[in-house]
């Protein structure tokens, strides 16, 4: 029976999993989920789903609904002069179910079809992991080997002549308990820096830095469920570059002019100072609606990117989002200077729809 419930609930999860995806894009554009961790469980509204019920047997007699009455007669109690009538429709059956993070990210990668990253840099990062290689005669009990157990405990009693095939019942004693033994083995992992960096000058609205906190968060959502040890870093802009935490860049709201170039510089030292390109993984993230102050300030950034920052990430993502109030020739100037740079990506995000496009131009090269 207990394999059978197992066997029903996993299918139902399954016909859950199915929902959530047809809906995924619906998901992903909702900022209610900015500042939950990958293990966090999420309540995702699913609909039209039927529910599992109890039916009782109509051909057994007794139970709920049985037994003699008379028309008319009130079931339970009422007090019967409530206005309004009783409504003829279905009822919509709504179901919220729990999921973490994680799993979403993995839906987010299938449905994408992003391919898994391929990181370098195996050295700065080590983690400790316990492999079972053997068995002792002593250990915790947590440890104990069940079946080792019992084919010493029998062992010993075809040994003694003991073992009856009549009744054959076998009580291990302290001398037959068998226990894993383990060795904690140093492994090295990739590690990985991801850099935000988010233009807050007058003309980026809030709907426009809403729509860049969302595509943050799932992109940072998703290259945690690839990376174990990765570190996040916030740059905000206007006319000048500053390093925040995650509190102040998803919720700072503040204006000024551009100087896109500011935080370039800022991100490409932090690089330098903090993180040697042979051990790490570097990705940066830039948002901004294109308006800049004026090519002087463009070619500095174009200088930058090409002789400090694009040697040393692995991918370096330009989202434009579009903004009454911006001009958006940034993306242009980024195009035409560097019209083969394998891992500079660029995407025009329009609005809160094109976010689940723009993830998979950020992310489907796997790099």
């Amino acid at each position: 029976m207990a394999t059978r419930i197992e066997k029903d609930h996993s299918r139902f999860r399954n016909i859950i999993r199915g929902r959530i995806k047809r809906n995924l894009r619906k998901y992903i554009t909702s900022g209610e989920m900015i500042g939950k961790k990958g293990r966090d469980l999420v309540s995702i509204p699913v609909p039209h789903i039927n529910i599992p019920h109890f039916r009782h047997d109509p051909r057994q007699s007794g139970g709920v609904g049985q037994g003699e009455g008379d028309v008319g007669t009130p079931i339970g109690r009422g007090d019967g002069d409530e206005p309004g009538a009783a409504g003829q429709g279905e009822g919509q059956h709504i179901l919220e179910v729990d999921i973490t993070l994680e799993e979403l990210a993995q839906m987010l990668a299938d449905e994408l079809e992003l391919p898994n990253i391929e990181p370098k840099g195996k050295k700065s990062v080590v983690s400790e992991k316990d492999r079972y290689t053997g068995i002792a005669k002593s250990g915790p009990e947590s440890l104990r080997h069940f079946k080792r157990t019992y084919k010493q405990a029998l062992r010993r009693h075809l040994i003694s002549q003991t073992y009856n095939p009549k009744d054959p019942i076998i009580v291990p004693i302290h001398e037959d308990r068998r226990y894993r033994t383990w060795k904690t083995k140093v492994e090295p992992e990739a590690a990985a820096v991801i850099m935000y960096m988010m233009d807050v000058s007058g003309s980026m609205g809030d709907e426009q830095k809403e729509i860049v906190r969302i595509e943050s968060f799932w992109i940072d959502t998703w290259l945690r469920y690839q990376y174990k040890n990765i570190e996040t870093r916030y740059i905000i802009h206007d006319a000048v570059a500053r390093e925040v935490d995650q509190q102040t860049f998803y919720h700072t709201r503040e204006s000024g002019g551009t100087v896109i170039s500011s935080a370039y510089k800022l991100a490409s030292q932090i690089v330098r100072d903090e993180y040697p390109v042979e051990d790490w993984n570097i990705y940066m993230f830039h948002f901004s609606d294109g308006d800049n102050w004026g090519e002087v300030d463009t070619d500095e950034c174009v200088s930058t990117l090409k002789d400090q920052i694009l040697p040393v990430v692995n991918m370096f993502c330009y989202g434009q989002v579009e903004s009454p109030y911006g001009s958006g020739q940034f993306m242009h100037d980024l195009v035409d200077h560097f019209p083969e740079a394998e891992n500079l990506i660029l995407s025009e995000i329009a609005d809160k729809e094109a976010i689940y496009p723009s993830i998979k131009e950020f992310l489907g090269k796997g790099k």
